[in-house]
C-alpha cells in the first residue's frame, strides 16, 4: 500500500506496481466512507469471456433458470 497526493491539477498518480498489476484505465465508486478505484479492462467483453470461460450453461438455460427464479420469488 503506498500514500499518493493529487497534483495542483487534481491528478493523481498511482505507484508503477498498481498500474502494472491493474492497468491504467479505473471506474471511479464514491462509497459513504471514500472511493474506490476498480480497474476497467481493455476489452471488457474478452475479460467477460475470460472470467466464464470454464461455465458450461448456454444463455439459454442461463436465462430460464433466471426466469423461473424471478416467478418463484413473484409468487411467495
Amino acid at each position: 500500500m503506498a500514500d499518493v497526493a493529487l497534483d495542483d491539477r487534481g491528478r493523481l498518480t498511482l505507484p508503477k506496481e498498481v498500474r502494472e498489476r491493474y492497468g491504467n484505465r479505473y471506474h471511479v465508486v464514491q462509497l459513504p466512507d471514500g472511493v474506490k478505484l476498480v480497474p476497467v479492462a481493455d476489452d471488457p467483453l474478452e475479460a467477460l469471456r475470460d472470467e466464464f470461460a470454464d461455465v458450461d450453461t448456454s444463455t439459454d438455460e442461463l436465462r430460464e433458470k433466471a426466469r423461473d427464479a424471478a416467478i418463484d420469488e413473484a409468487g411467495r
